[in-house]
């Protein structure tokens, strides 16, 4: 079974400043493009938190909902909060295997870390 990387895209979104709020579901389209080569190739950074071949899910919430998946990035959309949705997916995928989880959010950085998540800033 492949590790898990689940990335909280309204987080990492709103961490850069870059006129996001105008177009959420194309910047999180731009996201999920970004993540397509992970899937195969791992973290660009050389983090080893997660080890390919990895199943690398984008978890959307509110505007974004619509954007749809891509070949090695599988998008997720929350039916309510995003933070909440991570957690159901984490406990629903991510027994026996490595899962780490791409967030600054500090409220869902705790609710990983104690289901055994390792968290990885964006």
């Amino acid at each position: 079974m492949s590790d898990l990387l689940i990335v909280d895209a309204a987080n990492v979104v709103g961490s850069v400043p870059d006129g996001w709020w105008r177009d959420r579901p194309g910047a999180a389209g731009r996201l999920r493009d970004a993540l397509a080569g992970v899937a195969e190739h791992g973290l660009p950074d050389g983090n080893t938190a997660v080890r390919p071949p990895l199943e690398v899910v984008l978890v959307v919430e509110g505007a974004a909902r619509g954007v749809t998946g891509i070949d090695g990035v599988r998008v997720v959309a929350a039916p309510g909060s995003g933070d909440d949705a991570v957690v159901d997916l984490l406990r629903r995928e991510g027994s026996g295997r490595r899962c780490a989880v791409v967030t600054a959010d500090r409220g869902l950085r705790e609710r990983v870390e104690r289901l055994g998540a390792t968290v990885l800033d964006e």
